[in-house]
């Protein structure tokens, strides 16, 4: 059987979403990962297949990918796997699109733009939700402006049951809740910790809530894309509800999400990885509910006027999606971004972030017929 996509780490959360947003928008998919957990549903639609994959065996997988047939690669791992499993779509003269990484390996993804080119390929990093959603919303609002002074963006969330549920990604959310934050303060790159921040907005979907200093690769991108608009001023937060904080940073102080490996009855392992594969076996509570809001904020001029404008993303737990809670915001947007890909509407070749080279509107679009809600100050626009 031939397929229409592939889909790498198929078997987390947002392999899982990509994967059945895929499915059910008609298309054949072959799944990749490293095992089959809660894949049944998955595997036994009838355009799908499942391949055991260890992405570190580059060879196996070019093979695999070789024989699927697909020419759109959905990329799902964590960001270790972005650039060798770029290289490989190089290699073979596939499309690949991937949830984004480091600044250190975007630059090393960009600086394959060339190749790409030569092989006719698209190749896009930070295709999630952020980076993802809020890169496009900052491609349609900056338009609208002649110069660009600052721009702040982020994400926030809340649920209604006050239980820690399985985030997306635990290595990812430590790292932002504890290394310093990159910032552009006056022109400048500086760092920050996290808690050096004090300011609370009121959040369309959420309220108000307080946000930290966040490390996010948006930050460098955002630069790069608005450097002909005099930006000069960048940072990225993050907000939590108070219950999931709170149990993060619990496993944060007793140590339980190091990275480093510690010897347990002689074997080696990373607290890191172990708690990630103990969450995943957590179960959603019976009604539980979460709401995300991705949101960018610009200040600016149009001629000589002062303007400000403000962007937000919002999704909520779907029915039928009850599992994968407002994940879906990650996982749907690399389902539509690849499929613009198969079909034409992103028909420029290079290697790319977001912000360069995904048409919003269209985009938006897509968004809505999942029920994720684009507004430009408070007015609906999809």
């Amino acid at each position: 059987m031939k397929f229409d996509f592939v889909v790498l780490a198929a078997n987390g959360i947002q392999g899982k979403i990509a994967s059945r947003d895929l499915l059910e928008s008609g298309f054949s998919v072959l799944m990749c990962a490293n095992d089959d957990y809660k894949m049944d549903r998955l595997i036994e639609h009838k355009n799908s297949d499942f391949a055991l994959v260890d992405l570190r065996k580059t060879d196996r997988l070019k093979r695999i990918i070789k024989k699927s047939g697909a020419n759109v690669i959905v990329n799902c791992a964590i960001d270790t796997f972005d650039l060798p499993a770029m290289k490989a779509c190089l290699d073979l003269g596939i499309h690949h699109i991937d949830l984004g990484s480091e600044w250190d390996m975007t630059k090393e993804q960009w600086a394959l733009d060339k190749e790409c080119k030569e092989k006719s390929i698209t190749c896009i990093t930070g295709c999630g939700s952020t980076p993802g959603i809020n890169n496009i919303m900052l491609r349609y609002a900056q338009e609208k402006f002649d110069t660009i002074d600052t721009v702040q963006a982020g994400f926030v969330w809340d649920s209604n049951i006050a239980k820690f549920v399985t985030p997306f990604s635990l290595e990812t959310i430590v790292e932002e809740l504890v290394e310093k934050a990159p910032i552009y303060e006056h022109g400048h790159l500086i760092e920050k910790n996290p808690d050096d921040c004090d300011i609370a907005y009121y959040f369309k979907s959420v309220g108000k809530q307080k946000v930290c200093f966040t490390k996010h690769i948006e930050v460098h991108t955002f630069h790069q894309y608005l450097k002909n608009k005099g930006v000069k001023n960048i940072a990225f937060f993050s907000g939590f509800p108070s219950h999931s904080a709170r149990a993060m940073k619990t496993l944060i102080e007793l140590g339980l999400a190091a990275k480093n490996e510690i010897e347990f009855q002689n074997i080696k392992v990373k607290p890191i990885d172990f708690i990630s594969e103990v969450v995943r076996h957590l179960e959603i509570p019976d009604g539980y509910e979460e709401k995300e809001n991705l949101w960018v904020k610009i200040w600016g001029k149009k001629g000589d006027k002062d303007l400000v404008v403000e962007m937000d993303c919002v999704a909520s737990t779907l029915p039928g999606w009850e599992s994968d809670t407002c994940n879906i915001d990650t996982g749907m947007p690399a389902s539509i971004i690849a499929q613009m890909i198969k079909d034409g509407r992103i028909a420029e070749r290079g290697s790319f972030t977001p912000e360069e080279v995904i048409p919003p509107l269209p985009f938006f679009e897509e968004l809505a017929k999942r029920k994720i809600w684009v507004y430009e100050n408070d007015t609906k626009i999809n």
